[in-house]
């Protein structure tokens, strides 16, 4: 049985979640506490030496330690439906807005949040390093969101999805970055009328509940 190893409140994890029951795949699932510094303990990190979640133990039992290796594995194993494009037109340009979403809009949100985030002092990027906060990093973040919405939204202004005709991988890690923005109380508003309503069509599938 396949393990995915979650936090219920973190995004990182709730992007493999989302693609899990977009597959259909039955899984068992293990919370890890963050909140807690569960991921930094010795059990945890016999499982994945990076401190991170999610992480994903295979049928196969390789474990799997970062999204895109999750998500490359899932579209392989369960091809139905396709999340990563089926010509290779639609492959580059999935594979091109996911990362371009990950780095400006999720990136942002994690640089806005661990660089001002009192309970993160010390802890300004995930994995067994400390590292201390950077204020202006924080700033920063705010400040590349606030572009992020922006984007997403002149984007949307004609399209139903991301990055093709159909839902991709990149509307989850899209979707996944604008519900993480709320944490520095950023969303987006009435001068983003086509993400409001990309986003309001995303809450009717049953995946994004999770």
């Amino acid at each position: 049985m396949i393990t995915l190893y979650d936090c219920a409140t973190a995004p990182s994890p709730r992007r493999a979640r989302i693609l899990l029951a977009e597959k259909g795949v039955a899984h068992e699932t293990v919370q890890v506490d963050l909140k807690n510094s569960e991921q930094l303990r010795s059990a945890f990190q016999h499982i994945n030496p990076q401190c991170t979640v999610p992480a994903l133990r295979t049928d196969e039992g390789s474990v799997l330690t970062d999204n895109a290796a999750i998500t490359a594995y899932l579209e392989a194993r369960y091809p139905e439906p396709p999340l990563l494009g089926i010509t290779p037109q639609e492959k580059a340009q999935i594979a091109s807005w996911n990362w371009r979403v990950e780095f400006e809009g999720l990136m942002a949100v994690a640089e806005a949040l661990r660089n001002s985030a009192p309970a993160m002092a010390n802890r300004a990027l995930p994995g067994q390093m400390d590292y201390p906060q950077i204020p202006e990093l924080a700033q920063r973040g705010l400040a590349r969101l606030q572009q992020f919405l922006v984007m997403l939204d002149e984007r949307l202004a004609d399209r139903n999805f991301i990055a093709t005709d159909r839902f991709s991988v990149a509307d989850i890690t899209a979707a996944v970055a604008v519900d993480f923005a709320r944490v520095v109380r950023i969303k987006p508003g009435e001068q983003h009328p086509h993400l409001q309503r990309w986003r309001a069509a995303m809450a009717q599938r049953p995946s994004m509940t999770l």
